[in-house]
């Protein structure tokens, strides 16, 4: 509960709140219209009153009648922890898409709080002059106005996602494979992206720093090019609106040939963080990457004693796509791309292929994707074994005046 307490002030923080007072209060049953009991109300009014507090966040659910009955009693706002996520994803976003997919979410968390939470849910005068009879309620208005504006943002997103889906589909005609980092929110992915690419997407110690994806190209120690993609940062109890609207944008992630996940290995409650992503992955239907085995990365290490990280590494020792590495301090980057490596690798399968010489490019292209094994040449042709990943070997077959036999595929 207190590192729970922690990620609230963590949460409150990242969109410029002055935490003046945090925390723990037991609710041992849920009261329908205040949540909280009219004892701890009651005190927690004092509390409110005698620090003047501006907003009080209340991290869990609150329902709108629950939210309405503490704003009357503390006589302050009070929002909720998917409020609070909310407001952070709508300040960090900054593409259009990312801000079409904030407000998505946030029109649908609106939309399912109008009941009881509206005070002025007078009728507006319908017709014309003293005839007419009552229109539609306020509320219904509300209601009107945020579903018309919500099937516009979906019919957007739509959009969206096919012009996504035709970037991959160039991406596969020139097929560098997709490497996708994910993990708990303030993990280490953005550092870890500028570390292994050079780039200079923003990280800091803020919560969901980075909600735009973004791509660059790495090339592996084998001197293999991938596409190396930073995505959103996930939280333990994520809003299931959020996950709809960011549906787009993580759609990257069931492209991915490998998923890497960064685990902030210095935070005492690493394995629940861990427990929440594998959640995610399995809400996107990724379940059977997520058994087939990621590759982790045990990111600050630099923070743990020599005895920690002993006594980890004697667990990643014994599985070669589990690796110890600092994004801050760049120790450990080259087994992390080894790691990928492997994982490619297990993906991969042998093709015999005997290309004309005449045919530069195939014999080039064959050097840059796949791992060449052997080669023999004649006056006409070159006769190739190599390793390649299934979506390579079926394109290079295709090829014209390219004559293949597909090995067994390797262990």
């Amino acid at each position: 509960m207190e590192y729970r307490l922690q990620e609230a002030v963590s949460l409150a923080r990242a969109i410029g709140l002055d935490v003046v007072h945090s925390q723990v209060v037991t609710v041992v049953q849920p009261r329908p219209a205040t949540l909280l009991g009219a004892g701890k109300v009651a005190a927690l009014e004092g509390v409110v009153a005698a620090l003047e507090a501006d907003v009080v966040i209340v991290d869990g659910q609150l329902s709108a009648v629950q939210q309405r009955n503490l704003e009357r009693a503390w006589h302050c706002k009070v929002i909720d922890r998917t409020a609070l996520i909310l407001e952070i994803f709508g300040d960090r976003a900054r593409t259009r898409e990312g801000r079409l997919q904030v407000e998505l979410a946030a029109l649908s968390y609106q939309r399912s709080r109008l009941v009881r939470s509206w005070t002025h849910l007078e009728r507006q005068r319908g017709g014309f002059g003293f005839m007419g009879g009552p229109g539609e309620t306020q509320i219904e208005a509300d209601r009107r106005q945020i579903r018309n504006r919500i099937t516009r943002l979906k019919r957007e997103l739509a959009g969206v996602s096919r012009t996504r889906s035709l970037h991959r589909t160039a991406r596969r005609r020139v097929p560098y494979p997709i490497i996708a980092l994910v993990g708990y929110t303030n993990a280490g992915k953005s550092t870890l992206f500028n570390r292994l690419t050079g780039a200079a997407v923003g990280a800091s110690e803020r919560l969901f720093e980075t909600l735009d994806p973004t791509m660059r190209g790495v090339k592996l120690p084998s001197g293999q090019r991938v596409i190396l993609s930073d995505t959103v940062g996930f939280i333990s109890e994520l809003p299931h609106d959020l996950v709809a609207a960011f549906h787009a944008t993580l759609e990257e992630l069931v492209e991915a040939d490998v998923i890497v996940h960064v685990r902030d290995i210095a935070n005492s409650d690493a394995a629940a963080q861990r427990d929440d992503v594998h959640r995610v992955l399995s809400a996107l239907g990724l379940e059977g990457k997520v058994e087939a085995g990621l590759v982790e990365v045990f990111n600050k290490i630099d923070l743990l004693t020599a005895e920690q990280r002993a006594q980890i590494g004697v667990t990643v020792d014994h599985e070669p796509l589990r690796v110890l590495a600092s994004a801050a301090t760049g120790e450990g980057l080259d087994a992390v791309l080894d790691a990928v490596a492997v994982s490619l690798g297990r993906a991969r399968r042998t093709v015999e292929l005997k290309v004309a010489l005449s045919d530069g490019a195939t014999v080039a292209w064959l050097y840059r994707h796949g791992q060449v094994i052997g080669r023999a040449d004649n006056e006409t042709h070159a006769c190739f074994k190599v390793l390649l990943s299934s979506a390579d070997a079926e394109r290079v077959m295709s090829r014209r005046g390219v004559l293949a036999e597909t090995a067994p595929a390797l262990a």
